[in-house]
């Protein structure tokens, strides 16, 4: 045992000190995915963001997370060691979260109280100072933390430690569950001092306080912890001899230089043979993770596209009704359930089997898995995108017309040249349909009751925009317009709005919601509502109310409500302008099964593999590495969808696929020609000088021997 380690107490087998770990490493995973899973609806509702530059900052901060490992590795490699490293880090951590929980406070800059934040600067700034203390807290422990549990175990313990990396692979999904779940729940509450808004500061407070949560927890086991004191700085030595043995091998590049078996050899004259052999293991891992930034860039756009094609979706599983931000949980229910399923029964049956599926064969089919999943996530896509609404484009206006007369409308549009007849929705059944009509900017339009026409030029309206025009004949032609949605309502929202037919103002609340005094012939501003029945409540400006209810909203819908009369019995007019989602969400359960199945084999297979390949000073690094996958993989996520160009999500997804079976292939052809090999096995074929064992013998011995000779002359 080195210097600085000590045994830790033991219960069933297992070290007492993987409790604190484990629980620390639960705790820390709520806090960063439970501050993930409402980050962009911050960027975007919060801080005002548009929808490009939210999904660049949040991949970028993303990427960032998974780059700080590397400094954590040196840190803790080379400096203060993996405990010291995990407890400062962790106090940069959590300041970073409660940071991002006061960015959130409105009232801060609200100073005329009226819900928005005045100087959105300086949110800003708080916010950025915030998301970069979270990326280095919790990109410089990622490779600590599992790596400091393996170190609890001895060597004999290989059964202990590989089961503990599931149970901390468990530990980490249950923590995304939770943090899943609560955080979007604590964000829509409403709170704040001087007006109500919706909850970021409690959804960001929330995470704040687990991080200090876990650094407690891990505090209080200190005294049980096995602490491998840290052997120099290995990351430098590592880049140093790496660089002189490349330097050495270009300055002998001359075809009589004899060659070496290799390249890590050229560093012979300067390093010792015990770092160069520890190099060459960690350069053959390295040289196996090229491939793997591919998974990544799969399994992340869980959290963006896979989310966005949710919000397309209908979300209601009869008592639930599930946001499309939190379809995300499916991946770490399905963790929970399979990662002991595929560790107990899956794994000793292929065993039983005399199957050897070895940790590299295990990952070439996570891969293939999560290629799997984007080939369902396309089929699902192409569902949706028959349900959805056709936009026009720049050079296009989609125009509607509602008659709000008592006789039937004629309208023609001199594009088409053919007229044609409007019913009076005075009339008409309850709910309709509002066909919109695609038209070019430079259209016109004639409409007009019998005799009497009007026309209509469309020249001042915007390209890509709908619009929709009420006529009514009550008193003369009359003619009025509004701008409508060009987009599906988002989170799974409903956006309707009311037209006045009545003779005087009238005042409208929709449940809670006050949409304010409409005037005769007017439009309202759109609402937001969410799913389930409404109780509309109208009051006209003499006096007279009713309530009615509404017809049951779903998803993802937009609805023209016209209110024609204001008695006992009333019923409501509806013009669906965007039908609600008609594609269930359960229909992404397969490709979340699929997925999840590729990540516990590939993941948590990935995690013991490095560290069981990692020699004892640099297990760390190879941590590091693993974890510097995950950024490039969001990385490659901006650049093949920014690059790609496609039009279609769903060849999106189908590219994506292609890529990651293509990856799949060549990692499984660099696999099949990797050899495993046992770090402390090779390490003990070294002194402590670093040289080679028998290489000494065989020194010593033909030191030896030439002396012979010479001493005998002597005498």
């Amino acid at each position: 045992m080195g210097k600085g380690e000590k045994s830790s107490p033991s219960c069933f087998g297992y070290p007492i000190s993987i409790f604190f770990i484990v629980v620390n490493e639960f705790c820390e995973r709520f806090s960063y995915y439970g501050m993930r899973a409402v980050l962009v609806l911050y960027f975007k509702y919060f801080l005002q963001w548009d929808n490009n530059l939210a999904t660049v900052i949040y991949h970028t901060f993303v990427a960032v997370c998974y780059l700080t490992p590397i400094l954590g590795a040196i840190i803790a490699d080379s400096w203060l060691g993996k405990f010291k490293t995990i407890i400062y880090l962790s106090v940069v951590y959590a300041v970073g979260q409660v940071v991002m929980s006061v960015s959130a406070i409105h009232d801060l800059t609200d100073g005329n109280r009226d819900g928005t934040p005045d100087n959105i600067t300086v949110h800003v700034v708080l916010s950025m100072l915030g998301l970069i203390l979270i990326a280095f807290g919790t990109g410089g422990i990622k490779p600590c933390v599992a790596a400091f549990g393996g170190d609890q175990f001895e060597e004999s313990q290989d059964k202990q430690r590989s089961r503990f990396f599931s149970i901390f692979y468990l530990s980490i999904n249950a923590g995304s569950l939770l943090s899943t779940i609560i955080t979007p729940i604590l964000r829509g509450q409403e709170c704040g001092i001087h007006s109500q808004q919706k909850c970021y500061p409690l959804a960001f407070g929330v995470p704040a306080a687990l991080m200090a949560v876990a650094l407690v927890v891990f505090v209080v086991g200190s005294g049980m912890y096995k602490k491998v004191s840290p052997q120099g700085n290995i990351m430098v030595k590592v880049f140093k001899c790496i660089s002189f043995a490349i330097s050495n091998r270009f300055r002998n590049r001359s075809r009589s230089t004899p060659k070496r078996e290799h390249w890590m050899d050229w560093a012979k004259e300067k390093y010792d043979d015990l770092l160069i052999a520890q190099i060459k293991m960690v350069v053959k891992v390295l040289f196996l993770y090229i491939p793997l930034p591919m998974f990544w860039a799969l399994f992340d756009q869980q959290g963006s596209r896979w989310t966005l094609q949710a919000t397309t979706m209908d979300g209601n599983f009869g008592a639930l009704q599930i946001q499309p931000d939190q379809m995300q949980t499916i991946n770490a229910i399905l963790i929970l359930v399979l990662v002991p399923i595929v560790d107990v029964v899956v794994y000793p049956l292929i065993k039983k089997c005399k199957l050897n599926f070895t940790p590299l064969k295990r990952m070439t089919v996570g891969m293939f898995f999560a290629a799997m999943a984007f080939v369902a996530a396309a089929l699902v896509q192409l569902s949706i995108d028959k349900t959805l609404p056709t936009f026009p484009t720049s050079t296009q206006i989609q125009v509607k017309v509602i008659n709000l007369g008592t006789q039937n409308l004629t309208v023609s549009f001199r594009e088409t040249q053919t007229p044609t007849q409007a019913p009076s929705f005075m009339f008409v059944d309850p709910l309709q349909a509002g066909d919109y009509k695609t038209l070019q900017l430079s259209s016109e339009m004639d409409v007009g009751y019998g005799n009497g026409t009007k026309p209509l030029s469309f020249a001042n309206l915007l390209g890509e925009h709908r619009y929709t025009y009420i006529i009514s004949n009550q008193n003369g032609l009359s003619t009025n317009w509004a701008e409508d949605v060009t987009s599906k309502p988002e989170q799974g929202g409903n956006a309707i709005r009311f037209i006045n037919n009545l003779h005087e103002r009238i005042n409208i609340t929709v449940g809670e919601t006050s949409i304010g005094d409409i005037s005769p012939f007017s439009f309202s501003n759109y609402t937001m509502q969410n799913l389930g029945i409404k109780q509309i409540n109208v009051i006209t400006e003499i006096g007279n109310s009713c309530s009615v209810d509404s017809i049951k909203f779903g998803f993802g819908s937009s609805y023209t409500i016209i209110i024609n009369e204001c008695t006992q019995s009333t019923t409501l007019k509806y013009i669906e302008d965007i039908q609600p989602n008609t594609i269930h969400m359960a229909l992404q359960i397969p490709q979340y099964f699929l997925i999840t199945i590729g990540e516990v084999v590939f993941s948590v297979t990935g995690l013991e593999f490095s560290y069981s390949q990692a020699p004892s000073n640099m297990k760390s690094v190879l941590q590091a590495g693993w974890l510097l996958t995950v950024a490039v993989g969001n990385i490659i996520v901006l650049i093949v969808a920014g690059a790609a160009g496609l039009g279609e999500q769903w060849a999106e997804y189908v590219l994506f696929a292609a890529l990651l079976v293509a990856v799949c292939i060549i990692f499984a052809v660099m696999a099949y020609f990797y050899t495993y090999v046992d770090p402390a096995e090779i390490e003990a074929q070294f002194d402590s000088d670093g040289k080679k064992k028998k290489e000494k013998e065989k020194e010593a011995l033909g030191y030896e021997i030439g002396d012979g000779p010479q001493s005998q002359t002597k005498m």
